[in-house]
């Protein structure tokens, strides 16, 4: 799940003091979940704004709509219709859905309403912790299924650094060491001995500085 936080209302003003009509446009995906660009979020930023410029003395027409996904054509043409009447959309999808939506509309600004962050869990109730980089060279069949890359704050990929005392990260004493974890898993696993495997460096230039990235599968391509 890609996890995202609201900005800051001043932020937002400040993107669009310009505007007096614009849209709030919400994601019913993973901003949702993590209760950053859902339907709730949708009026709670509205009416926020509203009041702020209301206050300013600049009154602002807001419509407020949230779309099943942002990062699809199929969604976003639901608004065509009504977007051209508008001067600017706050989306707060993730970064994905606001480029993504930017690219399908190119006669009306775009500002984001929210800061990405990271993909990550539910841990707890308003609790979200990051889980996965999408490096896109995948090592949790060695790691017991923790990722050496997101957990450990150096992102290591042969064991510890040396650092860490009573299972946490020298970085912070409330973080886990994150070789720590991966060690206590494959013990639970009776698999040890993938400690001794040495993996490799990473190919960057395929995954993270290689980008964009794009997958095309073809079994499901028209």
């Amino acid at each position: 799940m890609i996890i995202g936080k609201g900005k800051s209302i001043k932020d937002i003003l400040a993107m669009i003091e310009n505007h007096s009509k614009i849209i709030v446009a919400g994601c019913r995906g993973c901003v949702t979940v993590c209760a950053a660009g859902g339907e709730k979020e949708v009026g709670i930023l509205s009416a926020a704004l509203s009041l702020a410029r209301e206050k300013d003395g600049k009154p602002i027409t807001i419509k407020e709509v949230t779309l099943e996904r942002q990062c699809d054509s199929e969604y976003l043409e639901s608004i065509r219709s009504f977007v051209d009447e508008y001067e600017a959309v706050v989306s707060i999808a993730c970064g994905a859905g606001v480029q993504f939506m930017a690219e399908k509309f190119r006669k009306i600004p775009l500002y984001p309403g929210i800061d990405t962050n990271f993909i990550g869990v539910t841990e707890a109730q308003g609790v979200w912790t990051e889980r996965c980089q999408a490096c896109g060279d995948c090592k949790l069949h060695i790691t017991g299924g923790i990722c050496p890359i997101s957990r450990c704050a150096k992102s290591l990929f042969n064991g510890p650094c040396g650092g860490s005392a009573k299972g946490k990260c020298e970085i912070n004493p409330e973080v886990d060491c994150g070789w720590q974890l991966i060690y206590d898993r494959l013990k639970e696993l009776g698999k040890l001995d993938q400690l001794e495997i040495i993996i490799p460096i990473n190919d960057w230039s395929n995954s993270r500085d290689g980008g964009p990235r794009k997958i095309i599968r073809e079994d499901l391509t028209l």
